[in-house]
């Protein structure tokens, strides 16, 4: 892709959409997005993108990315792009770019699903990241795609103008299995993390101490090296809500049952994000499950002191 081919639509400038566009504008892509609020792109407009003033507007791009919460939200934001689509097919080759955490099963379906309405004239990738918001404003995620060879060679100075780290793994929904086995290491260590913090704190120990020395051994993790400052500090911003964290843990379940794959870390830890959505904190930063695990505990301590109590 190179000359005017350059080009590509981009659709959710949230924490990661925004940061990502911007370095497909700075890697030399004219860039036009649509975004539910439209101050996000009059950001991106005065860093030179362009506006959409629908989804469906985009239906001439080479190449059409998708960086929204979840495949229903990419279904419901792609329903009137595929109806100009099933009116008038695409140019033949042009690429949709699923780059958000989604179920693999359901990826699959959705590049079915653009298939048949652009005639084959479209396909559909799956590229999910991995990096944060830090990683997306510097441009050095790591990208896990799934999808044919091909497209993931024509895609790839995309790819690169985001992420250090680009890999294909295979077929359309290897890069969103790849993202689940991401997502279970990373919720599961989070939440790892999270118990020895409290465990610590709890009888008097210094967390950001306990952390360093860990840091220096075995326990030493890029989890722990980027979350644990916040969970020692129990600073909760959010960099991504970490509600996120339990529908991406789903995902892992569901692979687990197509796979026949046991998976008892990532059930616990489905629990785990589900109970943490439940007491209100889903909107706030991945740490806040230290905040989760805390609550928990001041509830086992309150139901064992009245039990000592009673007795």
């Amino acid at each position: 892709m190179n000359g005017k081919a350059r080009s590509a639509g981009f659709v959710g400038l949230g924490l990661m959409g925004a940061p990502m566009a911007a370095n497909l504008l700075k890697g030399g892509w004219a860039v036009t997005a649509w975004n539910r609020s439209p101050a996000a792109v009059d950001d991106l407009v005065r860093l030179g993108g362009t506006r959409a003033l629908n989804v469906a507007a985009l239906r001439d791009e080479p190449v059409i990315i998708f960086m929204l919460p979840d495949l229903s939200f990419i279904e419901e934001a792609a329903a009137g792009l595929l109806a100009e689509w099933r009116s008038a097919p695409p140019q033949p080759g042009t690429l949709v770019v699923v780059m958000s955490s989604v179920s693999p099963i359901g990826v699959q379906a959705f590049g079915h699903a653009v298939a048949e309405a652009t005639g084959g004239n479209a396909t559909v990738l799956d590229a999910p990241v991995s990096g944060g918001t830090e990683g997306a404003q510097r441009g050095t995620l790591a990208i896990m795609a799934g999808g044919p060879a091909e497209d993931f060679e024509r895609l790839r100075p995309a790819f690169e103008a985001m992420g250090t780290t680009v890999r294909r793994l295979g077929g359309l929904g290897a890069g969103s299995l790849a993202k689940a086995c991401n997502q279970l290491i990373v919720g599961t260590t989070t939440a790892a993390l999270a118990e020895a913090a409290e465990l610590a704190e709890r009888p008097g120990l210094d967390v950001k101490a306990l952390f360093e020395v860990l840091s220096g051994g075995l326990a030493g993790s890029r989890v722990l090296e980027f979350v644990g400052p916040r969970l020692a500090a129990k600073d909760y911003a959010p960099t991504g809500p970490a509600k996120f964290m339990h529908k991406d843990l789903s995902f892992v379940l569901e692979s687990a049952r197509s796979a026949g794959s046991a998976v008892p870390m990532a059930a616990a830890g489905v629990e785990l994000y589900a109970d943490l959505k439940r007491q209100g904190l889903g909107d706030q930063d991945l740490a806040v499950v230290r905040q989760a695990i805390s609550n928990l505990s001041d509830i086992s301590a309150g139901t064992a002191t009245r039990g000592t109590a009673a007795t």
